[in-house]
């Protein structure tokens, strides 16, 4: 069953956050997973591209919050994950979601991330800007 699937890789998603999954993102994400960036206009294609964006979101929002990063609510249904989350970046209050479409094989193709207000958007931006461009 398809709800099965997605509570699984939500399971397994919590642990890569954990720091707790052997074979870390790459197992998570399809070959031809699409991230939608809160700042990038344009879709990033490709589990290499994705995999950066989404090893910098969390080296962001989790790694740099001082533990201050949570999810708040979660609800599944079908093939699909939404996540809200709560963090500190830069002293600026963050509140998001994540949205997670998985396939039937068990990885994420599809990851869309939602954040407000302005000056959590901002802050992550620069941040994560940062981390890109330094390639950590």
């Amino acid at each position: 069953m398809i709800e099965d699937v997605i509570g699984d890789v939500i399971a397994r998603w919590h642990r890569y956050l954990g720091g707790d999954l052997p074979g870390g993102l790459g197992e998570l994400l399809a070959d031809d997973v699409v991230f939608y960036s809160p700042v990038v206009y344009t879709p990033q294609r490709g589990r290499a591209v994705t995999r950066q964006y989404l090893e910098a979101a969390s080296r962001t929002l989790v790694g740099g919050s001082g533990g201050a990063f949570r999810y708040t609510k979660e609800v599944l249904a079908g093939d699909t994950a939404v996540l809200e989350f709560e963090t500190s970046v830069e002293g600026r209050y963050v509140n998001g979601v994540d949205i997670i479409r998985c396939g039937d094989d068990g990885r994420i193709v599809e990851f869309r991330v939602m954040m407000r207000p302005l000056q959590g958007i901002q802050a992550v931006h620069e941040q994560m800007g940062r981390l890109l461009a330094s390639g950590g």
